[in-house]
């Protein structure tokens, strides 16, 4: 285990100019590229960022950062970017761009061909010139094309930049006023379903990047995941031993106090593993609006407006 604590930090360590880029763009999506330091905590795990961040990162990069706090509180105390570094200023839906020979900047699409209605929708958009996060978003207006061209951008970039390519919709909900995002956070996302999917897995409401994923695995495993995923494999480990042994000892007393012992009891003993038919998916269940088939979680109307009504207190309407 200690190798892997040490393994982890190494790579932490190395990654030290990744977060500061990554810093410096989150703060350059920002309409005022302010943000508020317990609102990036929010999100820190998910960029990948370090605990101690804040007093081991920012610090050491004083041309580009600067702490303020004007009321004292330490609430209110916020990171601000100083300056403002072109080549941080690419989107990935840019870089991407560029990389394929400075060809116009595109969303890519990731629904099935038989989604034809949403598909038609989705060329439709792509009509629309492509807008920059990273530009500002006060000379544009509320509710036009370019407007929302901008805001699925800058979604899309969010998501781009954490760990997992995706992040809790509540989460992403507190940087509605920093980042410039429409009130109906959830209706932009849903109205999107070829650039992202929401999921409602554990009842928590998260937005995912479509192309970060083939099925239900990560494409592109930045080294932190895969040090994380180790971690996680141990701990499932452990969980398993742990819970083998409570069961022994709970049989041991059944024996000890002369209560029968059930089917399963017996098979414990003998270290037998029955073999169980999985009646709930791990992953969540979507359905094609269009034409009924089996294909995903708030896709469904139903199951829409109900996201609406407990998530965002929304009629659906």
């Amino acid at each position: 285990m200690i190798e892997l604590v040490n393994e982890e930090q190494s790579i932490k360590d190395s990654l030290e100019p990744v977060f500061v880029k990554r810093l410096a763009k989150i703060l350059m999506l920002s309409v005022n590229n302010t943000l508020n330091v317990l609102k990036i905590n929010e999100i820190k795990n998910s960029l990948g960022f370090p605990d101690d961040y804040l007093i081991r990162i920012v610090p050491k990069y004083p041309d580009l950062f600067r702490i303020v706090n004007e009321s004292g509180r330490r609430s209110s105390m916020a990171i601000e970017l100083i300056h403002w570094n072109p080549d941080f200023a690419v989107s990935e839906v840019e870089a991407l761009a560029l990389k394929n020979g400075g060809k116009k900047p595109n969303f890519s699409c990731c629904l099935p061909s038989s989604w034809v209605k949403s598909l038609e929708k989705f060329r439709d958009f792509e009509s629309v010139p492509y807008v920059s996060p990273y530009s500002d978003p006060r000379g544009l207006v509320e509710g036009s094309k370019e407007m929302e061209k901008r805001n699925v951008g800058l979604v899309h970039e969010l998501l781009s930049l954490t760990l997992w390519k995706k992040v809790s919709i509540m989460k992403l909900g507190h940087f509605k006023r920093e980042f410039f995002l429409p009130d109906k956070l959830n209706v932009l996302l849903l109205k999107h379903p070829g650039i992202f999917y929401v999921s409602n897995k554990y009842r928590i409401y998260t937005v995912l990047l479509r192309e970060g994923y083939v099925g239900s695995q990560l494409v592109d495993k930045d080294p932190l995941v895969v040090v994380k995923e180790k971690f996680g494999e141990i701990m499932q480990e452990g969980l398993h031993e742990y819970n083998q042994r409570r069961r022994l000892i709970n049989i041991e007393k059944k024996r000890s106090k002369g209560l029968p012992l059930t089917r399963v009891d017996e098979d414990q003993m003998n270290g037998r593993r029955r073999r169980r038919n999985r009646v709930v998916s791990d992953e969540d269940d979507e359905v094609d609006g269009e034409n009924g088939n089996k294909l995903g979680g708030l896709l469904d109307p139903e199951e829409r407006k109900r996201f609406y009504k407990v998530l965002f207190d929304d009629d659906g309407s």
